[in-house]
């Protein structure tokens, strides 16, 4: 009898190549994704921070009234790692654990997962396809007075048996200091209710949803993250799928671990190396007196106006807990870039990772995509020269691209941000041997790694998220 454990690897699997038993087509459901959009209430303006309503400037931060929630800091932070040792910035401080979780079920034997069709502030397109639940902390416990997060029962009453992911996992590095959710996904049997605006799909529909731009959240693409299929005859199965090309070089990262260039200890070594050899020193700082940044009426910017603003919004939403509230966010002062470079290396394809440091990072070091650009003008000569493999990446030919779409970032922080991610397969004129800091992975130690909490961060999430095995037909 397979366990429990080994059944969430094989019902995910299936999962992942289900569309013909599907309980709706991915046609329908964009469809219904702009049906959603369309019939309900959104209003996102940009305020002055004097008509922020239970907001203050207090004690040299920007704060809820409660102390709950999150808080716009100021900090200086010192690091022995990279070319820029010492700056100061402004920073999302949001102790709490939330939830982000799915509940899983079965139809006609094919593992469904229970989505929302949900409205955040900040989305680009404001409707975007979230997680069962997505709640911080403070939302649960209702501290903004409004209605408990649907489905919250299932995930608080679930017994540790039919929990098939349960992880925490960072948020961005750059802009949130410390930051963690709980990453969950519950199976239930029972009969549940189905709200308006929820949804059943499959795990294939939702990668290949991931393949448009900015029709499933941040959220949705961290926890699938996390999922993994375990160890099989790959060879058999491709076979039984009729699977070729890049689908099955990347079926083959992920479910074998013979041929990998570097062991799983290796690779272990490698980023305690770097976790042990680098440090971070954060210091608290007045917002208004942190250095190169200038605050007006509207916003906080950086003197030069680049990174990122602080900025107030007055939200009107129809179907939310709360329908009307004012927030701070943070607005980006341009678009990144998120790239993996993947290369056939011992008959398994690898991804080139790079251990990064980033002041909010819960352990000093994370691994991240091969390219990671979020706070600056990428496109830019020194960028190019100093930027391992951003070139190569920005003149790759489109016979390598994989894929390559504009995906948001959390739309309950962020204002209208989206960055280009992209996967590049690359040749011969790539080397195994790799720059300083950079590691060869398959993409089984990558989704092994995410199992450990705090060692993948969300941006190579997020890529990892959209990789499909198999493309509807």
């Amino acid at each position: 009898m397979i366990s429990k454990f080994h059944k969430s690897h094989q019902k995910f699997l299936e999962s992942a190549f289900a569309f013909n038993g599907a309980k709706h087509t991915t046609a329908f459901v964009k469809q219904w994704l702009k049906e959603q959009n369309e019939k309900v209430y959104v209003k996102v303006e940009k305020i002055p921070f004097s008509q922020l309503e239970k907001w203050e400037f207090r004690n040299g931060a920007l704060r809820h009234e409660s102390g709950k929630f999150f808080s716009i800091e100021g900090i200086q932070v010192e690091t022995n790692w990279g070319p820029v040792l010492s700056w100061e910035q402004p920073i999302i401080n949001q102790p709490e654990i939330g939830y982000l979780g799915f509940i899983v079920k079965e139809f006609n034997g094919v593992l469904h997962f229970l989505m929302q069709a949900k409205i955040e502030p900040g989305n680009i397109n404001y409707v975007q396809l979230s997680p069962t639940i997505q709640a911080t902390k403070s939302n649960y416990t209702r501290v903004h007075e409004g209605k408990s997060p649907l489905y919250l029962e299932y995930f608080v009453n679930t017994p540790p048996d039919e929990v098939w992911v349960d992880q925490l996992q960072s948020e961005q590095g750059a802009r949130f200091l410390k930051k963690r959710n709980r990453n969950i996904i519950i199976h239930v049997n029972e009969n549940i209710p189905e709200y308006e605006n929820f949804i059943w799909l499959t795990l294939a529909q939702i990668k290949e949803l991931a393949q448009f731009d900015n029709l499933v959240n941040m959220d949705t693409r961290t926890v699938i993250s996390g999922i993994t299929f375990g160890n099989f005859d790959v060879d058999s199965f491709m076979q039984s799928h009729q699977l070729s090309g890049i689908e099955s070089a990347l079926l083959k990262s992920a479910c074998n671990n013979e041929n990998e260039l570097n062991s799983f200890d290796y690779i272990l070594r490698f980023v305690t190396r770097h976790k042990a050899g680098y440090d971070i020193s954060i210091t608290s700082v007045a917002l208004d007196k942190v250095k190169n940044w200038q605050q007006d009426a509207y916003k906080i910017h950086h003197a030069e106006n680049k990174y990122f603003n602080v900025i107030a919004v007055r939200v009107e939403i129809g179907n939310r807990e709360v329908v009307q509230w004012t927030q701070p966010m943070i607005e980006p002062a341009q678009e990144g870039i998120c790239a993996f470079v993947c290369k056939e290396i011992n008959g398994i394809l690898h991804f080139a990772v790079q251990a990064k440091m980033e002041c909010g990072n819960f352990d000093v070091i994370e691994f991240a995509p091969t390219v990671q650009c979020l706070t600056g003008n990428y496109n830019n000569e020194n960028s190019l020269k100093t930027l391992p493999f951003l070139d190569y990446v920005l003149k790759a030919d489109t016979k390598q691209i994989i894929f390559d779409t504009y995906q948001s970032e959390e739309g309950g922080r962020f204002y209208r941000e989206q960055n280009r991610n992209v996967m590049v397969l690359a040749g011969d004129e790539i080397p195994v041997e790799l720059p300083e800091h950079f590691i060869w992975m398959t993409l089984q130690q990558l989704q092994t790694f995410i199992r450990f909490n705090n060692y993948i961060n969300v941006q190579a999430r997020s890529l990892i998220s959209a990789i499909r095995f198999k493309h509807e037909s």
